[in-house]
């Protein structure tokens, strides 16, 4: 029926202010309480190495006992906790906060978890690639030191660092301590005073075969590269890392603040 022209035409209507929200997938509630205890685990919050018992747990994320259930089987799956008859829900294995706040050496950032130690794999004096030689403003037919070693903590694999440095600055740490201290405290005490700065690049990656074995992760496993190019106090760049690290034992945590002048984004969605 068309209606007359002195007759509105109803509008459609409009949801109210708090629309009834769609049910959501059990798996999916199971992988966000998942995500929250993967981080509560890896900020130390459970010190006995017990997880709450399923109650709490019920009651901490507002889920049901089947939620809690399945998201501790992710859990369980990715090797992090695992179930002990009497005790409980036990961590297996934590992942450890790298902070990207400050200039730090890995040693120097887990020593409360445990000691580091590493695989001196290759040390030696070098022509660099030519990306490598530009980083670092080394001319075209000069050389690096070039440094590589496997970490650990404990027992454990932790990441495969390749680190290029100029030569005046890594010549002195061949006949240093690099199987039992960072670098960075070797520059420092080399050069008698602290480094400056760094620019990070973090990206995931799928390993390669030949790192997949070093770190002891399944062929193809993703791993976090890190490329950090470090700098003296005057800006002068002397030391080029290319880290894979386990993606499984290490997190980068950064506090960030906003400030004002945040340009529009391109949608002229200002969330």
């Amino acid at each position: 029926m068309t209606a007359s022209p002195s007759e509105p035409t109803a509008a459609p209507a409009s949801p109210g202010p708090h629309p009834h929200p769609r049910p959501r997938p059990r798996a999916d509630r199971a992988r966000q309480v998942a995500e929250v205890l993967r981080r509560q685990i890896a900020s130390g919050a459970f010190p006995s190495g017990v997880l709450p018992d399923e109650r709490s747990l019920i009651a901490d994320h507002g889920a049901s006992r089947n939620t809690v259930r399945e998201a501790l089987g992710v859990l369980r799956d990715e090797g992090v906790v695992e179930r002990r008859q009497g005790v409980g829900t036990v961590i297996r294995r934590r992942t450890y906060e790298h902070t990207l706040e400050r200039l730090t050496g890995l040693a120097e950032t887990l020593s409360a978890y445990g000691r580091v130690s590493n695989e001196v794999r290759v040390a030696d004096v070098l022509r660099p690639p030519r990306e490598v030689a530009r980083k670092l403003c080394v001319p075209d037919d000069g050389q690096v030191v070039y440094i590589e070693r496997l970490r650990r903590l404990g027992d454990d694999p932790l990441s495969l660092d390749l680190t290029y440095l100029t030569t005046d600055i890594g010549r002195p740490l061949l006949d240093a301590d690099l199987a039992g201290r960072d670098l960075f405290s070797l520059i420092e005490e080399s050069v008698g005073g602290p480094l400056g700065s760094a620019s990070v690049t973090v990206h995931a990656v799928n390993a390669d075969p030949g790192t997949s074995a070093l770190l002891g992760t399944p062929p193809g496993q993703a791993v976090f590269t890190v490329e950090r190019l470090t700098r003296m106090p005057d800006g002068r760049p002397v030391d080029l890392e290319f880290l894979r690290v386990r993606g499984d034992r290490l997190a980068f945590r950064a506090e960030l603040g906003r400030g004002t002048g945040v340009p529009d984004s391109p949608t002229g969605d200002n969330r």
